[in-house]
This record gives structure tokens, C-alpha cells and sequence, in this order.
């Protein structure tokens, strides 16, 4: 469905232009749950940027079900790790309604079903009428997830998007992504540089190496789940991912 071909990405700075991602290559199939993993500075962000039309290539193609990706559009949609992307005078259900509206994709009464229906997918019916500085981050971020998937995109982006939540939080939260990808079966392209994350979440990861990004290989993780964690054959896959991402840095490091 997702078809990312020899992808070169670059960003100026006001020194000079580097180079974020190396000719990477990658499919992704609808209902995967593809991650991104990879050290800081390997440019899966800004990989994810690219597929959601924000960043040009400047070597190789993003197509999406067959069609060259040459802008942003609401089969993309993307979720951020900010706490702050809901305009704070919107109540829940507005903010969920808002980009349903503003392309126009239904009326009044239908985006309104539908924010209603994807909130309660999320938990947070109860929470409609209430506005987003009276809610925790980790319901902000569902939030923000319902948003996104009322828009019923192709693929669902999401940028590291528990990362700044507390440990006990994440792992909620992982486990009602989860839940609720099981439920509604969407695609999903995921970014994280947690291993454990990477293997919890994904049933496919591509590792990246360090700066400038290369796909280094791809794991498939489909067997492993939160009850995984603590497990020998968990442990053993994250440490031999582990070993993949860095044995360049450690190699340069001996010599």
C-alpha cells in the first residue's frame, strides 16, 4: 500500500545541508503496524515527515497506493508527541470534528457521529463537552489519536507519540493502541527509538542506522506483546536489535 523507494531526505541548516536518510527502502502493508526505529539523528522523524507530504525527496519516491506522495492530504494523517496540538478553545468533540469540517469531508451532524463514535473507541465519551486543559496528557494524546483516526486515513503517522508521557502511562497507552488497532485494523507507520516500544507496538520494525539514516534491516515482530516483556526470547531480539543498531558506533569506537 505504502511503497517508500531509495528515499534520500536533506535539511538546511544555516551552516549547510545535511543529509537526514540514505537511499531507504521499505513497504508497508495495509493493517501493518510498521515502526521506525532508530537512534536520535537517524532521521525517522523526519522519514515520517516525507511520507506525510511535509518534506520532498531529494532522491527516490513515496508512493501511496500507487501515486506519487508530492503533498500533505487527509489519507495521512499524523499524531505528534506534543501534549499541545489541540486548539485549547475547542471542546473534545470539536477537536475531533474540526479537520472532519475543515475538508470538508462531512457535514455538521455526520462529524459529530463520528467524533462521538471514535471517542468512545478511546474511552473518552464522557470527556466530549470538556475542553483540553482539564485533561491528563495521556488522555490528550487519545484525543489525538481519535482526531485522526475520524478522518479514517490510509495510514495513521504517528512521531514518538507517548514519549513524554511517565512509564505507567506509556505502557497504558501502548496497550490501548494496541487494543484498539485490533478493533479497527488501521495502518499504522510508527517512530520511536525505544527497542522495547519498537518490539511491543510493531509487527514489522525497519532499523535505521546512525546519522545519516539506512535501512540496516527489518525485524518481524508480530509474535511478541506486552505480556512478552521480561520474556528470554524479548530480551534476546531486543538485545540483538540493539546490537545492530550500534555495532557501527562500537566498531568505530575499538578502532
Amino acid at each position: 500500500m505504502l511503497q517508500v523507494d531509495n528515499v534520500s531526505l536533506e535539511y538546511r541548516t544555516p551552516e549547510r545541508v545535511v543529509r537526514a536518510t540514505h537511499r531507504v527502502s521499505f513497504d508497508v502493508h495495509a493493517a501493518d503496524r510498521f515502526v521506525l526505529l532508530g537512534p536520535s539523528g537517524c532521521g525517522k522523524s523526519t522519514l515520517l515527515k516525507a511520507v506525510a507530504g511535509f518534506i520532498p525527496p531529494v532522491e527516490g519516491e513515496i508512493r501511496l497506493d500507487g501515486r506519487r506522495v508530492a503533498q500533505p492530504g487527509p489519507d495521512r494523517i499524523v499524531v505528534f508527541q506534543e501534549f499541545d496540538q489541540l486548539p485549547p478553545w475547542k471542546t473534545v468533540k470539536q477537536n475531533v470534528m474540526f479537520p472532519l469540517l475543515a475538508s470538508r469531508t462531512l457535514g455538521r451532524k455526520e462529524a459529530a457521529e463520528r467524533a462521538l463514535h471514535y471517542l468512545d473507541k478511546v474511552g473518552l465519551s464522557k470527556f466530549a463537552d470538556v475542553h483540553p486543559h482539564q485533561l491528563s496528557g495521556g488522555m490528550k494524546q487519545r484525543v489525538a489519536i481519535a482526531r485522526a483516526l475520524a478522518m479514517q486515513p490510509r495510514v495513521l503517522l504517528m512521531d514518538e507519540p507517548f514519549a513524554a508521557l511517565d512509564a505507567l502511562t506509556r505502557r497504558r497507552m501502548q496497550q490501548e493502541l494496541l487494543e484498539l488497532w485490533d478493533e479497527v485494523r488501521f495502518t499504522l507507520l510508527f517512530v520511536t527509538h525505544s527497542i522495547e516500544e519498537a518490539l511491543v507496538v510493531g509487527n514489522r520494525i525497519a532499523l535505521l542506522s546512525p546519522h545519516p539514516g539506512r535501512m540496516r534491516a527489518e525485524i518481524n515482530s508480530h509474535a511478541f506483546t506486552l505480556d512478552s516483556l521480561g520474556g528470554a526470547e524479548f530480551q534476546g531480539t531486543a538485545q540483538r536489535i540493539h546490537d545492530m543498531l550500534f555495532e557501527e558506533e562500537t566498531g568505530e569506537a575499538a578502532a
